[in-house]
């Protein structure tokens, strides 16, 4: 007899940030895909590298495109930060250190062959202990990962050179803002979550 896991749950959103329910991640994402909350993490190594990744060409969403580390969905009731610590280690093996929120009011929409993109999306940035780690990505996410220079990349996709997700690129355009140092990006205030999103952990 096969079992499998309970279902995994999206927390819809009104436009304000107010929980209005939550939906299966599974079917959440069509042509009218209803608002509600993500994240974006960018992880760095101990040189100031970032690890980018490629969407597996399976995703239902999005597949095969380039884009920030990785995204992912606070569960209901899952603080910010203890979902971005899951979401690396499920999806690259990865454990991430200094955590920090940068971005809390990110949000974007976007389609793609007719599928929807809409959320509420915080941006994060963390560390990966050493020098060009190597991650342990799931090829059922990720098809694909590299460390790059972040001066570099900015650059490319601010230019068009390098063409990533349309929601990476749009936060790449907000953290160069932000200055040409990652590691001085300054701690946003997680009082400017969405109010169905907290940055309280419980990772311990």
């Amino acid at each position: 007899m096969t079992t499998t896991g309970p279902e995994e749950l999206v927390v819809l959103v009104s436009a304000d940030g107010h929980a209005t329910g939550t939906a299966p991640k599974a079917t959440v994402h069509h042509a009218d895909t209803p608002l509600h909350l993500a994240f974006s993490v960018y992880l760095f190594d101990d040189r100031g590298s970032l690890l980018v990744t490629r969407r597996a060409r399976s995703k239902a969403t999005f597949p095969g495109i380039w884009t920030n580390s990785a995204c992912g969905h606070p569960a209901p009731g899952e603080a910010v930060e203890d979902a971005v610590l899951r979401r690396a280690r499920d999806e690259l093996g990865l454990d991430v250190r200094d955590l920090r929120l940068v971005l809390p009011r990110f949000s974007y929409r976007a389609e793609m062959d007719g599928t929807v993109e809409w959320e509420l999306c915080p941006v994060l940035a963390g560390r990966v202990p050493g020098v060009v780690p190597e991650p342990f990505p799931d090829p059922a996410e990720v098809e694909e990962v590299r460390w790059v220079a972040w001066e570099a990349f900015a650059a490319d996709v601010l230019s068009g050179r390098r063409s990533v997700s349309t929601w990476c690129r749009e936060q790449v355009a907000e953290l160069d803002a932000l200055g040409p140092d990652p590691s001085a990006w300054p701690k946003a205030d997680p009082a400017d979550l969405p109010p169905a999103m907290t940055f309280r952990s419980r990772a311990g």
